[in-house]
């Protein structure tokens, strides 16, 4: 007997930020929701610059134009946080 495994596609499809976490949906169905916490910038921002985003990186990254804010679909399934500045 085989399993029949379907192909992973980490594209992002579409992006929906509340007041507390990002959730991003992906190609295959899957959709990734990490705290905002963990990304400051995006934390930081108006709704509106929050609102205004786009895909990048061929499907597998979105960036945020006016806070100059990119994460990839990898990082975010890997759990991985923006990394921290050090003071």
């Amino acid at each position: 007997m085989g399993i029949l495994a379907l192909q992973a596609d980490e594209r992002a499809k579409d992006v929906n930020i509340s007041e507390d976490s990002l959730s991003v949906s992906l190609m295959d169905g899957r959709t990734i929701t990490v705290p905002l916490a963990w990304y400051p910038r995006l934390l930081n921002a108006t709704p509106a610059q929050r609102n205004k985003w786009e895909i990048s990186a061929g499907g597998y990254g979105i960036h945020w134009p006016e806070i100059d804010e990119d994460l990839s679909t990898e990082g975010m399934l890997r759990g991985a946080p923006a990394p921290q500045k050090q003071e």
